[in-house]
């Protein structure tokens, strides 16, 4: 029996993202933004929760397609709070709208949002040495630099934490732990 990642046990949905997802390095931009739109949707929930409504978020962002959600109308805004697929929550729905601009600001300044996330770890993976979850930090210097600097440029819901759990998510660091089979199929993977 494969050994994982505690916090991922006991659900078949939560297991298959562990093991397929979780923790990969990401350089595609399309779902770079996707991460980045779920994780703040994510804040005071669970993630399970937002994994649940993963395929409802894909539909109803237009398969997080940037250059589509920057440009909603508040027909669209609406449209989006009386769905119930997703997190009906005004502030996350307007925060996507305004992240997505800034995103694409970024992508133009940058030649892409990947070059100007990986940027700051200096394009390698930060390889954890969790030997406890327990030991996992809810942020770090790094989280609190890109989280500073994404809210200067104008985006909302890129606190510290979420900062920090979008760069586990998309590989930027690898904090699974050393007994789970994936830390070191994971720590591979550039």
């Amino acid at each position: 029996m494969k050994r994982r990642c505690t916090w991922c046990l006991g659900n078949p949905l939560y297991e298959e993202y562990h093991d397929k997802e979780w923790g990969v390095p990401v350089h595609d931009d399309r779902l770079l933004f996707e991460f980045l739109i779920l994780e703040g949707a994510q804040a005071g929930l669970s993630w399970l929760t937002i994994l649940k409504k993963r395929d409802a978020y894909r539909k109803a962002f237009d398969n997080f397609d940037p250059t589509k959600v920057a440009v909603y109308s508040e027909e669209k805004v609406q449209e989006l709070l009386a769905n119930e697929g997703i997190v009906r929550n005004k502030l996350k729905v307007r925060a996507a709208i305004q992240n997505a601009r800034v995103f694409l600001e970024l992508q133009k300044e940058k030649g892409s949002f990947d070059a100007y996330l990986w940027e700051f770890v200096g394009f390698k993976p930060v390889q954890g040495k969790i030997e406890d979850e327990k030991q996992v930090p809810a942020k770090t210097d790094i989280s609190d630099r890109i989280s500073k600097d994404l809210k200067k440029r104008g985006m909302n819901f890129v606190g510290s934490t979420i900062m920090y759990a979008f760069m586990q998510a998309v590989g930027i660091v690898n904090d699974h732990t050393k007994q789970c089979f994936r830390y070191e199929e994971v720590r591979e993977i550039k």
